[in-house]
């Protein structure tokens, strides 16, 4: 009997995201065998990833690739996302377009986040296309890959491994918090207010350096 492998290992071996195994098997492009509970197995003699373009989207949805970075002396990096993705897109094949944001993690309100959810709410979207997930946004990103799986979206994330550690996470949470009520709060122009963030920003900073010395 031929090796079979779960859906996850399948995803894995022919560079998809589970969200496309399940629509072509749907369609019937790559079928499944179940289980007597209904869990997908794949047979592994019929993975091979050079086959793999011939089911790609037959709809006029297109692929968005998103990057966004925190602020804007981390331009260059921006730049480089932007080319990270384009190189992969078209390595792929995909025609793609370029959605980018410069601002927090935590602002929910950035023009191409919303621009990237409103095409993907009117079924404009295949595919998303992502360096990291936290580029999407550092708390939330889970809600919008549910929309994603609820819109048959599929999610590529080009580097799923942990870049940071937890500290380090933890130091630029807090610090994008501190820079949106920043915002607010300098527009009172109170020097009390003022000096009180920068003194919160300088501490989180030195916390941080601590911790990856």
């Amino acid at each position: 009997m031929s090796d079979l492998v779960s859906i996850s290992r399948a995803a894995k071996i022919l560079g998809v995201s589970e969200i496309t195994l399940r629509r072509w098997d749907n369609e019937g492009k790559l079928p499944s065998i179940r289980t007597e509970g209904g869990h997908r197995r794949y047979d592994i003699s019929k993975l091979k990833p050079e086959t793999v373009h011939k089911y790609d989207f037959s709809d006029k949805r297109r692929t968005v690739a998103y990057a966004r970075v925190s602020s804007h002396d981390q331009k260059a990096d921006l730049e480089r996302q932007k080319q990270v993705l384009e190189l992969f897109c078209s390595k792929n094949g995909w025609s793609f377009e370029i959605i980018s944001d410069l601002g927090s993690g935590m602002n929910y309100q950035k023009k191409g986040l919303k621009k990237l959810l409103d095409a993907i709410l009117d079924d404009g979207v295949g595919r998303l296309v992502l360096t990291h997930k936290d580029r999407l946004l550092r708390l939330g990103a889970e809600l919008v890959f549910a929309i994603c799986e609820a819109k048959d979206v599929e999610v590529v994330i080009i580097n799923k491994g942990e870049g940071t550690t937890f500290e380090e996470n933890l130091a630029t949470d807090v610090l994008e918090i501190i820079t949106v009520f920043s915002a607010r709060l300098y527009g009172s122009r109170s020097k009390k207010n003022k000096k009180l963030l920068d003194g919160m920003a300088k501490a989180v900073e030195e916390a941080s350096d601590d911790t990856c010395a």
